[in-house]
């Protein structure tokens, strides 16, 4: 019974066009491993490897930051597809209220998180030069004091941004296992 909900659905539903799909699980991927990379550094002695890391770390930051420039930038110009109104009138009022939270937040994240590391290593003197050969401005001037202020910020708005990934995750798997709706169809890579 379920499989036929399922494909009733599929046959009656807008899928997200491929670009959004590509963007939403190459930034999915690239959050998770940042995320792990920052984690097991931090623990790390100073050593090339630490600084290694802490390099390729704030290179992952910038690419993270143009991905979502241009996931943005795709969604304001590309309407995303509608809930299916079977799923839409079954969610409660508080649902709606999460599930348009949650991505606006984590849109927000998106930006923050880098832009908050930039600082960061800006004000700690370490200037980020891209794959070891295109250097980006200073986004502040570099200040020690403001440098230990702006970590924590770091730290929490990245926690804060795998929290809300968490918690998308677990809503998109919560409609796959339990409402078994097949609404996570709509963001995988497949045929219309």
């Amino acid at each position: 019974m379920a499989s036929n909900h399922t494909s009733s659905f599929d046959a009656g539903t807008k899928r997200y066009s491929l670009t959004a799909i590509v963007l939403h699980w190459v930034l999915g991927a690239a959050l998770l491993g940042i995320f792990a990379v920052g984690l097991y550094m931090t623990d790390l002695p100073f050593s090339p490897t630490r600084l290694k890391l802490y390099n390729w770390h704030k290179w992952a930051g910038v690419t993270i930051l143009v991905l979502s420039a241009l996931r943005l930038l795709w969604r304001l110009t590309h309407r995303p597809p509608a809930l299916p109104g079977n799923i839409s009138k079954a969610m409660p009022a508080w649902q709606h209220w999460a599930h348009h939270g949650t991505h606006h937040t984590l849109y927000a994240l998106f930006f923050l998180v880098p832009l908050i590391g930039w600082a960061y290593s800006s004000a700690s003197g370490f200037p980020i030069v891209v794959f070891g050969v295109l250097p980006l401005p200073d986004f502040v001037p570099v200040d020690k004091a403001l440098a230990e202020m702006i970590k924590p910020f770091h730290e929490l708005t990245a926690f804060a941004l795998i929290g809300l990934a968490g918690l998308h995750i677990a809503a998109a798997l919560k409609h796959q296992w339990i409402d078994r709706d097949g609404l996570i169809n709509r963001m995988l890579p497949g045929r219309d």
